[in-house]
């Protein structure tokens, strides 16, 4: 990852005080986690890479999770 799409603490500061801004982090960040997770799927498999992947669905479940609580009455997944 560039060090440009690196998230400051300026960016966790804002997002702890701006809830759109906390949404659009999340959401921006979810869906790279989601990008590179698709990119490591296409990849030559391995145990490397089934590890991260593993690890990268769970913080992808995570992130989802922080995302719908940010957005009052989301629906909630069955």
């Amino acid at each position: 990852m560039p060090e440009a799409d690196l998230i400051t603490d300026a960016d966790l500061a804002r997002a702890r005080r701006d809830p759109a801004f906390r949404q659009q982090l999340l959401t921006e960040n979810l869906e790279r986690l989601l990008a590179a997770l698709n990119k490591l799927r296409r990849a030559k498999p391995s145990a490397k890479h089934a590890n991260q992947v593993r690890e990268g669905v769970e913080l992808a479940v995570k992130l989802a999770e922080r995302l719908r609580r940010s957005v009052p009455d989301a629906p909630r997944a069955a």
